[in-house]
């Protein structure tokens, strides 16, 4: 994945610039999710990308950061935001202390992950939270039917059940907060979108 990413960096930043803020509901979400983590400590965009919702998190007022494993990613986000940080880095083992962070925003950042990896890449989330720590997830949903596989544009991907979700994530000790969902829009997959709102107990 870190390859397939890294090549097609520059064509992805002008896609997400073009479509990040786009959709009311997903500011509303984003909004929603800063009001919970401002103020509380360090936030982590993981699967940052170009870093758009990390800069925008920080206009919203909060302490955040992204953490990408693409290398290009990062260099393209650290010259669009340098007075931000960005790492390189997988979710999968995150180089972070226990219990350091006040949030973590996953937005379509575990889309590519395969079904059996995905409790591992929670159980990073649980590791890294401090207790009362929030997690808003973003990723493409599959109503009732079971996990399914798509080719996705840059490397395959896959839509969640969002109830199947939040059993993962509840495996890994994090509870629901909330749960949204919304059909695609113009220049979109035609997937409905599911967020989720977890808090680490």
């Amino acid at each position: 994945m870190t390859t397939a990413y890294d090549a097609v960096a520059v064509q992805y930043q002008e896609f997400a610039r073009e479509i990040w803020d786009s959709d009311p509901l997903d500011r509303a979400a984003w909004t929603a999710f800063a009001d919970f983590v401002r103020g509380r400590g360090p936030v982590a965009d993981l699967g940052c990308g170009p870093g758009h919702l990390t800069a925008h998190l920080r206009s919203l007022g909060v302490e955040a950061f992204g953490v990408d494993v693409s290398a290009a990613m990062v260099s393209l986000a650290r010259a669009a935001w340098p007075e931000l940080r960005f790492d390189v880095g997988s979710m999968a083992a995150l180089d972070l202390p226990d219990a350091s962070l006040a949030g973590i925003l996953s937005w379509y950042s575990v889309i590519h992950t395969p079904p059996a990896e995905l409790p591992g890449y929670f159980g990073e989330f649980t590791r890294t939270l401090a207790s009362g720590g929030h997690v808003l997830l973003g990723f493409f949903e599959s109503g009732d039917g079971p996990v399914s596989e798509f080719d996705h544009k840059v490397t395959t991907a896959y839509r969640w059940p969002l109830d199947s979700l939040m059993a993962l994530a509840a495996d890994a000790g994090l509870v629901e907060v909330g749960r949204m969902y919304r059909e695609a829009v113009e220049g979109e997959r035609p997937f409905r979108q599911g967020r989720l709102l977890l808090r680490k107990p």
